[in-house]
């Protein structure tokens, strides 16, 4: 999603595009200040999602508003909110894809029983 208002500087060539996520129940603002020629600053609700545009080494800034004042929260580098494009092969039903924590596969195989599955029923008593 392009920044209309704020674009990048046409010295940054890297950008990538970045999700945040106000995961509190207060207004937060989001800055970004370590880009030279640049301002970003968004308020971002409680339960809001973000979706922009940064420099690779952009470092989002967090502030927590309270009563009549804000803190800085938090710091989080902007390729830890990068979003990842899907490319052609996630789409790929083909091939099941291994889950990377448990490197079992994403996609069971079904497993289908050949012969009769069907049995009488039988009353206990």
């Amino acid at each position: 999603m392009a920044q209309i208002l704020d674009s990048l500087p046409p010295e940054q060539s890297g950008k990538i595009l970045c999700c945040y996520v106000n995961a509190t129940n207060k207004i937060q603002v989001a800055r970004i200040s370590n880009i030279a020629n640049w301002y970003f600053e968004r308020v971002v609700f409680p339960g809001q999602r973000l979706v922009f545009e940064a420099p690779i080494e952009a470092q989002m800034e967090i502030h927590t508003g309270m009563m009549a004042s804000a803190i800085l929260s938090d710091t989080i580098p902007c390729d830890r909110l990068a979003l990842q494009e899907p490319s052609s092969s996630d789409f790929n039903t083909e091939s099941s894809t291994l889950d990377p924590i448990s490197k079992n596969p994403i996609v069971q195989s079904i497993n289908t029983k050949s012969g009769d599955t069907t049995k009488p029923l039988t009353i206990a008593g």
